[in-house]
């Protein structure tokens, strides 16, 4: 078990509407965490706990979309409805947004790269962080390995993730990653209030 403590922040990795069910780059099975994540929120928010969103902020020409030579269709355009998180995953007022991504010329899978999430979390005093969201093998991934690298402790939410899996094991080989590089899998029933 693992209780809160004044130094732990909350990280919800890109949960948006483009990347759920029947987004453009849904990420299958994705809606079965918003719950769980709500239930992370509300802990946190119970305590007093700082709450991060990153999101995916694009430009129209952005250089992951298929039509500049990127991967993937386009997804979380700025200021449209697919870059929101759904209505039914409210979240508290005194939860700030990472905007990422925003930069035409720059992919950004990290919440660190190219933002102040550092910043904040350094002003905090922060030491902890817990994250999940979307997805596992993309945007999750290189969160965690950035925070690893900046020096904190980070506990990985395993039943508040999802992978695109592009390829089928995408997902496991990330989770297994971030556990190698330091990461410590946690789930709901593990956080004490």
């Amino acid at each position: 078990m693992e209780s809160l403590h004044t130094h732990d922040a909350l990280i919800l990795v890109d949960i948006q509407n483009d990347f759920l069910p029947g987004g453009p780059l849904g990420v299958a099975g994705s809606d079965a965490i918003i719950p769980i994540l709500s239930e992370y929120v509300r802990r946190f928010h119970e305590r007093g706990l700082p709450i991060f969103l990153t999101r995916d902020w694009h430009p129209r020409n952005h250089c992951s979309f298929q039509q500049q030579g990127g991967p993937w269709p386009p997804h979380c355009l700025a200021g449209s409805q697919g870059a929101l998180p759904p209505d039914h995953f409210p979240v508290p007022p005194s939860a700030v947004i990472i905007y990422k991504g925003i930069d035409r010329d720059q992919d950004a899978y990290s919440g660190f790269q190219g933002t102040a999430l550092h910043r904040h979390l350094h002003a905090l005093g922060t030491r902890r962080l817990f994250i999940g969201g979307l997805a596992t093998d993309y945007c999750v991934l290189n969160t965690v390995k950035d925070a690893l690298v900046l020096g904190y402790a980070v506990y990985v939410l395993t039943d508040a993730i999802k992978a695109v899996n592009v390829r089928p094991d995408d997902g496991e080989r990330a989770e297994q990653e971030m556990i190698r590089l330091g990461a410590v899998p946690i789930r709901l029933e593990d956080v004490t209030r």
